[in-house]
């Protein structure tokens, strides 16, 4: 069972309470702080990848794993019908103090509704935990597209943190994906239950895609090994 020290590192921050960060770590790199106003940003303060996924946004959206709301409530100001979840409860409560009108708490395969555009930003594909599971996600994804949907995804290729210092690298082929980590968070002092995180290169992702009937396109490359693709039902 979660403890959910991710809700409320993000309530801290918002009841201005905010005194240290979280720190994340995984079985291939060591621990490091990811800065809790970095979890509030505003759309001038986002990378790019992300500003123009906001971009492309259209019809009713559905903004997953939503953290702190920060996509979902620049949508809202633009007038779009966007709906938020996050299966952190400290997460959706933080989005409702932020003013955010139509925020759940519901894991992603519980939801049932469907819309026009669907987000999974910051790593969009963590969500999917492990590469066997991708077509599972997919579907369901699928199944939530309206006509003409589209669901608009990041992800990083991170064979590049496998490499030695003579730009050889080090991946086990006879292991799982490179992409499969295990990440722990901690903050003040109180650990998590370790999660399943996927990070996806860009064919790794567009596999999986074609075989469940889907179209995946890069829509453009970031500034480190990451990208954002846009996924379409054919």
């Amino acid at each position: 069972m979660t403890k959910d020290i991710f809700g409320k590192a993000l309530l801290d921050y918002q009841n201005d309470n905010y005194s240290e960060d979280i720190i994340t770590w995984t079985n291939i790199s060591d621990k490091d702080e990811l800065p809790l106003p970095y979890l509030f940003r505003t759309y001038s303060e986002m990378p790019k990848l992300e500003q123009k996924a906001l971009q492309l946004s259209k019809g009713k959206i559905l903004d997953v794993g939503c953290g702190a709301g920060n996509h979902a409530l620049w949508l809202q100001e633009k007038g779009f019908n966007v709906k938020a979840i996050d299966c952190s409860k400290g997460a959706i409560d933080v989005c409702k103090l932020r003013g955010l009108k139509n925020a759940e708490h519901i894991a992603l395969l519980n939801e049932t509704d469907t819309f026009d555009t669907i987000l999974l930003l910051m790593n969009g594909t963590g969500i999917f935990q492990e590469i066997f599971q991708i077509a599972k996600y997919l579907n369901h994804l699928k199944s939530l597209l309206k006509p003409n949907g589209q669901i608009l995804i990041d992800s990083s290729d991170i064979s590049y943190m496998y490499e030695d210092e003579d730009g050889g690298t080090w991946l086990d082929l006879n292991s799982s994906y490179y992409g499969e980590l295990d990440y722990f968070f901690s903050y003040k002092g109180e650990e998590e239950a370790p999660m399943k995180w996927l990070y996806l290169d860009f064919e790794t992702l567009n596999t999986p895609c074609q075989s469940v009937g889907l179209k995946c396109e890069k829509v453009m490359d970031g500034e480190h090994f990451d990208y954002l693709a846009r996924i379409t039902l054919i």
